[in-house]
């Protein structure tokens, strides 16, 4: 039993553990700054990277095709700041006109390219591959110290390790700037925080989890995480730190147990068959969020 849950639930486990928490935290900017669809407007751009790194690799492994995501998701959030600010317009009218534009580009790449040709689906994007990302190097626990099994590691657990190790240096060291840009953006400017700037820094920090995080838990789960956690947080308090601290704590519990529930639970209910990860993640996420819509202390 314990060989099994090593080899076959520990790293998806960690994995969506890491790929939660690494898009809560920056998600509590954006939720505060009402941008949280920016992960939306990635899931639909990220496409135009795929094909591109196809195109120009021809490969379907995983270091192009993330490479290729994640230069079009900064891409995306670059055109959305200067949309915004040429055209003086609201943040979800320049999401909707950047990410709508990207993901019709990546469509028409896809077809008018040999692209079209092999296997280049859904699947690299919306579903993620959570319950394949195995260790079955693992026979007993000292295998976590041991060189040559975890060398065999699913790449995807370094991988997010080092992004959510990004993401809170991002927040430790911009934390003053952030703060006074997201609740009075004029006032920062007048004290040299340069809020522009460090808004751009944190959506090309929020491209870098979020096209992380696609290939192991998909993007529909990378949307949940930005915005259900920090919302249920915001929730809770009014003090911003706590709201981080209740998020982190929101997104481990989401991460943990929605596993947990999607791996046993229809077995404990007498099914043979076990669901979807990602999917039982996000729809406990979601009742979260609705639990605290209803009996959270600052619901209103």
């Amino acid at each position: 039993m314990s060989s099994e849950f090593l080899q076959l639930s520990l790293t998806p486990l960690l994995i969506a553990l890491l790929a939660c928490i690494a898009c809560a935290l920056p998600g509590n900017f954006l939720v505060l700054r009402r941008q949280s669809l920016i992960g939306d407007a990635i899931s639909h751009v990220v496409l135009l990277g795929i094909v591109g790194a196809f195109v120009f690799t021809g490969t379907l492994d995983t270091v192009p095709m993330l490479l290729g995501a994640m230069i079009s998701a900064v891409l995306a959030v670059a055109l959305i700041e200067l949309i915004r600010f040429l055209g003086k317009v609201e943040p979800g009218a320049a999401m909707g006109v950047v990410f709508t534009a990207l993901f019709a580009a990546g469509v028409l790449w896809l077809e008018q390219s040999n692209s079209s040709s092999v296997h280049l689906d859904v699947e690299h994007v919306l579903y993620g591959n959570l319950e394949s990302l195995i260790w079955l190097d693992a026979e007993r626990w000292s295998s976590l110290l041991d060189p040559e099994a975890l060398a065999w590691l699913p790449p995807q657990l370094p991988r997010l390790a080092w992004v959510l190790t990004v993401v809170v240096l991002f927040l430790t060291v911009f934390w003053r700037s952030l703060v006074l840009g997201t609740f009075d953006a004029n006032f920062a400017a007048s004290v040299g925080a340069r809020p522009a700037l460090t808004n751009l820094a944190l959506l090309v920090v929020v491209a870098l989890a979020a096209v992380a995080a696609f290939e192991a838990v998909g993007a529909i789960i990378v949307v949940a995480m930005f915005i259900c956690p920090p919302a249920t947080a915001r929730l809770m308090t009014d003090s911003l730190k706590r709201q981080i601290a209740w998020s982190v704590a929101f997104a481990g519990i989401s991460a943990v147990g929605g596993y947990v529930l999607a791996a046993w639970g229809p077995l404990w209910l007498g099914y043979e068959n076990s669901v979807s990860a990602a999917g039982m993640i996000a729809l406990l996420s979601g009742a979260m969020l609705m639990l605290a819509a209803v009996f959270g202390p600052h619901r209103q």
